[in-house]
């Protein structure tokens, strides 16, 4: 089973069933938000070989899944959402690369219930990142994987059993070091920017 198929695999499970509590992408508009990704990030995102791996919370929310957007059901996201954009500039700025040659998915797979920021109990960020996230880590195999936001981090690190070189803002798992970043749209000072996505350029420049 090549890296597609198993990746197809963790699609189908999230499909299948949603958390208590949450819906499944396909319960809105008839299913046409539904895809063969964990995510539909990775829409626009899914090189099975990436050396960089993204991981954002949260894909939608329920008042935001009424209504159908061709543009963001063909890219898996909405180019003018702040997030996005920003999010497209770092990856340019700092690795030269677009979005197309990475890997990214949302750490939670399902809808919540509410806006777009409505909370998730880390319970169920947790479970998620053993069921889906991590397993995605081991069949990409990146050299780095970027978790946006302090709790898709900490979910992460929590469901790691096995992390290495551990610290409030990075871990190894298995052969990816996996680095906290703040959100994208969050309000950080340009030096504080510059030298956390610097490290990680220095990092994976390291190693090849």
């Amino acid at each position: 089973m090549d890296k597609s198929q198993k990746l197809l695999r963790l699609a189908k499970l999230r499909q299948e069933r949603a958390y208590d509590g949450y819906n499944p992408i396909g319960f809105y508009e008839d299913g046409f938000y539904e895809c063969d990704y964990v995510s539909p990030y990775s829409k626009s995102a899914h090189n099975v070989n990436a050396e960089v791996f993204i991981i954002l919370q949260d894909w939608s929310s329920h008042d935001n899944m009424h209504g159908k957007c061709e543009e963001t059901n063909r890219l898996g996201y909405t180019p003018e959402v702040k997030t996005n954009k920003k999010l497209i500039n770092l990856l340019s700025e700092y690795f030269n690369l677009e979005l197309k040659h990475t890997y990214a998915t949302n750490l939670f797979p399902f809808i919540k219930m509410g806006d777009m920021s409505a909370n998730i109990p880390i319970k169920d960020m947790r479970k998620s990142a053993e069921q889906f996230t991590l397993p995605m880590i081991d069949i990409i195999k990146p050299k780095i994987s970027i978790a946006l936001g302090r709790k898709t981090f900490d979910a992460l690190s929590d469901a790691c059993k096995d992390k290495q070189e551990s610290s409030s803002d990075s871990f190894m798992y298995k052969n990816t070091k996996i680095f906290h970043q703040p959100h994208p749209a969050a309000r950080i000072s340009n030096a504080e920017k510059e030298k956390r996505w610097a490290e990680m350029r220095e990092y994976l420049a390291n190693c090849r």
